[in-house]
């Protein structure tokens, strides 16, 4: 199927517009784009990240074809080159509100620009949780962090704290372990839900210590402006007690970032877009979903990737079927 690319002056529909830029969406423009749809990725701007989670994660060593791992933001310049090199437009604004009650789409980003869309392609991905203390508010970007990419580095020769029992959590820890003296992971349970191999490679990383059943009550210290150590409480014995640190890094799971879709998409009660098993379809006919905003399982670059391709290959075929 062969379109031409959209007048914005005029608000001619688009064929494709996709939200969102992580691993799903440039894979779903990059088929958009080969199959002469022309897609247009409203990627984000400030404060949200184009590229998404893997823009934050250092060594991916589980995706296809880098046999000896690469970094999240490498990844993700290369699927936006390739993206834009078979035909992807890009937009660098965020989307403030959507009309799917009516086909074409309604689109409006923060810049006030309005799109009209045959099909939209939804690949907001999900977002870091925090704690929820006052203190760490006070304290993000002064010893706490929930990206060891991009602050490990002011954390050499000294001894930090990762939060999490999950394969993100000790991912960080590993990554840090490399600059940091000491890398203590504090977990609320006294097992790990992350990957068997993730596990036995923090297990075996001498420079990776565990403080279990235990939650974190108060970083300090926020007068001083900067961490100092942490209060944690322990679950079982109801005790608390002050643990010395310099950093903290958070990585307790992540909430879908599908707030601008209340309303006109069917969600979970944990927020994510519903989705019919196996394939990308919401329930409004021309609008799909693809990676973590509506993957409550998997939370993987490749399956968000493969999402992202079965939703451009939907779209293509739904706009095929419209004009028979």
């Amino acid at each position: 199927m062969t379109t031409s690319n959209t007048d914005t002056i005029t608000g001619e529909p688009r064929s494709v517009v996709i939200i969102g830029s992580g691993p799903a969406g440039l894979t779903a423009a990059i088929y958009a784009a080969r199959a002469n749809l022309f897609p247009l990725v409203i990627e984000g701007g400030a404060p949200n990240l184009p590229g998404g989670q893997l823009m934050i994660t250092s060594d991916v060593e589980n995706f296809p074809g880098f046999a000896h791992g690469i970094m999240g933001p490498d990844l993700m310049d290369q699927m936006r080159q390739q993206a834009a090199r078979v035909g992807a437009e890009f937009l660098t604004e965020n989307v403030v509100s959507v009309d799917f009650s009516q086909r074409p789409f309604h689109i409006k980003t923060d810049d006030d620009k309005e799109f009209w869309a045959k099909t939209a392609i939804v690949t907001t991905g999900a977002s870091a949780k925090w704690l929820g203390l006052p203190s760490e508010t006070a304290l993000y970007g002064k010893g706490v962090s929930a990206c060891a990419t991009c602050d490990g580095f002011f954390f050499r020769n000294r001894e930090v704290v990762v939060v999490g029992g999950g394969d993100t959590a000790l991912e960080e820890a590993n990554y840090l372990s490399r600059m940091a003296s000491k890398v203590t992971i504090v977990h609320r349970r006294d097992t790990l839900r992350a990957s068997h191999i993730m596990q036995q490679r923090a297990f075996d990383n001498p420079k990776i210590e565990f403080v279990w059943d235990s939650a974190i009550t108060q970083i300090h210290d926020p007068a001083a402006g900067k961490v100092t150590g942490l209060t944690l409480h322990n679950l079982k014995t109801d005790e608390d007690s002050f643990f010395p640190t310099e950093g903290i890094f958070i990585a307790i799971g992540h909430t879908p970032n599908t707030k601008l879709f209340e309303g006109h998409l069917a969600m979970d009660p944990q927020g994510y877009i519903v989705t019919t098993p196996g394939r990308p379809l919401t329930n409004i006919p021309g609008v799909f979903a693809a990676g973590d905003v509506q993957d409550t399982m998997y939370k993987q670059a490749v399956t968000a990737a493969g999402s992202g391709c079965q939703a451009a290959m939907d779209a293509e075929r739904f706009l095929e079927e419209e004009d028979h």
